[in-house]
């Protein structure tokens, strides 16, 4: 008769197998298949919830000149994705200079004021929002919790298989199990989701009638405000491309989007 610890890891093994072929999502946009463990109703559930609890601990933009703008031009990129469980929500928080946005699963969209200077106009904002909705179309959110989910499991299981094992031997494998897969998985698939974002946010914010071509000046003054501030880490210790690889990935992909402006503006 199997010992129990046999049991209980063949039991995960099972398990692990079982969720990779239990859901996955496509991209319509670019067609990448991913995991989607959670219904789009769940994700969708878990943004709203910690949309709030961003709403009531974050400070909000009182000025009316900044909400307007990032109302309109996000409400116009939305409006050309199809994505039935969205609810579509565009905020301006106030949190010091920090130059960054997020958006979480369901269509919940930050925008800080931080990075307003380096938008400087509607076209700029549309690069950030056409980002920010691309990451909402890919269920990037969701896919990174199922990814999580499977890592847990993993680990779940090594600890298993290293039960009778001295007690510095387990720490070590599970030290090295948390570097291994954060620095060989976590943080490349981080990076590609950004790549991703960054090319099917183009095509959204042509779709929607904004020049693509700005999104590349974007890019060149946000690097421009990296480099200023210094400091940056290694792209292979980063959840994102270096800004040079950005610019360089966009350029590739302007004429595809520049073609998709072309016939939204005509």
């Amino acid at each position: 008769m199997l010992k129990r610890h046999h049991i209980l890891r063949r039991f995960l093994g099972i398990m692990l197998v079982a969720l990779g072929f239990a859901a996955c999502y496509t991209n319509p946009e670019t067609g990448r298949r991913s995991l989607a463990l959670l219904s789009p109703q769940e994700e969708a559930a878990l943004g709203l919830q910690a949309f709030t609890e961003i709403k009531k601990d974050t400070p909000i933009s009182t000025d009316a000149e900044q909400n307007a703008q990032t109302q309109r031009v996000g409400q116009r990129v939305s409006s050309v994705v199809q994505l039935p469980e969205a609810q579509w929500e565009f905020v301006v928080f106030k949190k010091d200079d920090t130059p960054n946005a997020f958006c979480l699963p369901g269509g919940k969209v930050g925008i800080y004021t931080g990075i307003l200077p380096i938008t400087q106009n509607d076209n700029g904002v549309a690069v950030v929002m056409g980002h920010e909705v691309a990451h909402a179309v890919a269920r990037h959110g969701g896919e990174r919790m199922s990814e999580q989910l499977l890592i847990a499991l993993g680990g779940v299981g090594l600890a298993v298989a290293l039960r009778e094992k001295p007690q510095e031997t387990q720490a070590l494998a599970m030290v090295a199990y948390g570097v291994t897969t954060t620095v060989g998985r976590v943080l490349p698939h981080s990076r590609r989701q950004e790549l991703e974002a960054d090319y099917v946010g183009v095509k959204f914010m042509a779709r929607a009638g904004y020049d693509p071509r700005g999104a590349v000046d974007f890019w060149r003054r946000f690097k421009a405000y990296n480099d200023e501030q210094g400091g940056r880490v290694p792209e292979f210790l980063s959840t994102h491309p270096l800004d040079n690889r950005r610019i360089r990935e966009l350029e590739k992909r302007m004429p595809e989007a520049m073609e998709i402006y072309r016939r939204s503006s005509g």
